[in-house]
């Protein structure tokens, strides 16, 4: 694998015509100054965590009554007779990685590697050890900072700018790989903007060697700057096959200095709930192109507030552009909790921009939006046949009492409706952005968007209490 890479550093990427040949930066001689230059800021982490558990306080098989039934009890009962199950402790320790920040002591991790710990011990490159202490943690980007005291300054590695890491660009990984110290591999960067899981993802891939231990250690540029924090690795078999992900520092650095200052995480919270915009949904609302984040719901809370409705595309956040939903739940939760910004959104065929004041995503409850109710009216229309809510019908379908829309009674599994994911018992509340609560406010809506040339027609649906847009094709 190594091998491939070396060759990949030096081949020469040539173009057809007579543009002028692209040439490949060559792989560095050697990473022995760059990693001489910053492994007395990396450490191995080492935790202990105590696990309670109930000794086994059975007699052996003794006749009862014999003169051994007595002795074997005050053996097996060191706490004297009466004082119940004796406890054990039993000590579990966990190897990981991390990497100095500043000279005072402060330590990057990933939250994985010291979590639920009772102590943990950090072991610097010189073999010196100091005990350390939680400051924080960030489940949600799996980052935690830690504390020691040192009665001298610590060497530290400074932060680097991973929006500026281009696919191809060198990287070395540091750290404690299953267990065996410390060591050091490079590779490059694979690709970007990486998600695994989570919300607030945005990992550079790499195939760098990175192996269990290596959790929360460094991933360098080559001017020793910390662009990534490795924490996880693709593997069938649990070793490196050169997929490896650090999370970028872009998501890194906001979370510390929250982490530094508060103890604690405060995202900023804009209050809705968004899907990505397909071209299909693109086509539906007008939009030239398939971007930005499309609001399916806005629930009592700061957007609400600034005025902002289901069905409005948000474009632009803050100044930034909006590709897609991760970038905006990214650009959203680094803002800071309290700021008013403006956000861009298309809406009706026209651009709007609301002023918007951030709420906290950690102590947000949001409240699902509500319509008032209409009378049924059983109809069939695009494959689907469809009915206005009941009481029987909110009842059965466990829907609030202010719900409004239309029902899906039964659907054709031929119809384009149920290609699209539409099936039995989901409410259609929107139909070309528009309240729907009978068949005809449907029928309109289809004649409507056949009349300004659209191919498909835009749904918003609710499923166990999630709405989501749908575009429908009314091709005839």
């Amino acid at each position: 694998m190594r091998a491939a890479v070396v060759a990949l550093g030096l081949g020469v990427a040539m173009t057809l015509g007579q543009a002028a040949p692209v040439f490949a930066r060559g792989a560095p001689e050697s990473f022995a100054d760059l990693a001489e230059q910053v492994s007395d800021a990396v450490v191995n982490i080492t935790t202990q965590t105590s696990v309670a558990a109930a000794a086994d306080r059975s007699l052996p098989m003794v006749p009862e009554g014999s003169p051994f039934e007595d002795f074997f009890r005050d053996f097996m009962d060191r706490n004297g007779p009466g004082q119940g199950p004796q406890q054990r402790q039993r000590r579990g320790a966990a190897l990981g990685s991390g990497f100095v920040i500043s000279e005072d002591g402060y330590i990057v991790t990933n939250n994985h590697v010291i979590e639920g710990a009772d102590e943990i011990t950090i072991e610097f490159f010189s073999g010196r050890e100091l005990a350390a202490e939680v400051i924080g943690t960030d489940p949600n980007t799996d980052i935690a900072l830690l504390k020691v005291d040192s009665d001298e300054p610590l060497p530290f590695v400074p932060f680097g700018d991973s929006n500026a890491a281009r696919v191809g660009d060198w990287v070395m990984a540091m750290g404690n790989p299953l267990g065996q110290g410390f060591s050091v591999s490079a590779g490059i960067v694979s690709a970007r903007g990486r998600a695994l899981s989570g919300s607030y993802d945005d990992y550079i891939q790499t195939d760098a060697a990175i192996n269990r231990g290596n959790s929360g250690g460094p991933l360098f540029n080559m001017d020793g700057a910390v662009i990534g924090v490795n924490t996880a690795i693709l593997s069938p078999n649990g070793g490196s096959i050169g997929i490896g992900f650090a999370m970028s520092s872009a998501v890194v650095v906001p979370v510390v200095e929250q982490l530094q200052e508060y103890g604690e995480t405060r995202r900023g919270w804009l209050g809705v709930r968004i899907q990505n915009v397909t071209d299909e949904l693109a086509d539906a609302l007008g939009l030239d192109a398939a971007e930005g984040a499309l609001v399916t719901d806005v629930p009592e809370g700061p957007a609400a507030a600034a005025g902002m409705r289901s069905g409005d595309v948000i474009l632009s956040f803050d100044g930034n552009e909006v590709a897609d939903t991760r970038e905006l739940v990214r650009n959203v939760g680094n803002t800071s909790v309290g700021k008013t910004v403006p956000v861009t959104v298309f809406r009706d065929g026209s651009i709007e921009t609301l002023d918007v004041t951030l709420g906290r995503r950690e102590t947000a409850e949001a409240v699902p939006a509500s319509a008032p109710a209409n009378e049924p009216v059983q109809s069939e229309l695009l494959g689907m046949e469809v009915t206005g809510l009941s009481d029987e019908l909110r009842a059965q379908l466990d829907l609030p009492e202010a719900a409004s829309g239309l029902v899906v009674t039964d659907i054709d599994e031929e119809s384009a409706a149920f290609d699209k994911g539409l099936r039995r018992g989901d409410l259609i509340t929107e139909a070309g952005q528009e309240k729907v609560a009978s068949a005809a406010d449907l029928s309109g809506a289809v004649d409507a968007a056949r009349e300004g040339g659209r191919k498909s027609l835009l749904l918003l649906i609710e499923r166990a209490g999630e709405p989501r847009f749908v575009a429908l094709p009314i091709d005839e």
